[in-house]
């Protein structure tokens, strides 16, 4: 095989594994999941407007668990809240809840302790 056809070949199989990676990374976030989680301690749930929870079930949640919610608030308390965020989608919602350091982050999961508040998605965001 000459110089130009070990090129093309190169070129080609870059290519190739550049644009499944770009599929890979479209379908299931893996780069931006590791980045938020590992560099920023911050958890999204990457879903859609469609599959988020009508607002006013997330209003009902909160009002329901605020005993769990101010245990939340409480890990550092000024450095730590839990908002509703309803205009990314309107009518629909998810919890943002906010912390100031990756231990934070951490504490407030074992409170959660799973993927959502009893039903509803939440976002972690280290500010």
């Amino acid at each position: 095989m000459n110089k130009k056809a070990k090129l093309v070949l190169t070129i080609t199989i870059t290519a190739l594994s550049c644009a499944g990676l770009l599929i890979l990374e479209g379908q299931t976030k893996f780069l931006r999941r590791t980045y938020d989680d590992l560099i920023l301690g911050n958890k999204y749930h990457y879903l859609s407007c469609e599959e988020l929870p009508p607002e006013q079930e997330v209003i009902q949640t909160m009002a329901e668990h605020e005993v769990e919610l101010e245990r939340i608030r409480q890990v550092s308390p000024g450095f730590v809240d839990v908002e509703i965020d309803s205009q990314t989608c309107p009518g629909k919602a998810d919890l943002l809840i906010w912390f100031g350091t990756q231990r934070d982050g951490e504490l407030i999961g074992e409170i959660i302790g799973g993927e959502r508040f009893h039903g509803i998605p939440y976002r972690l965001q280290n500010r």
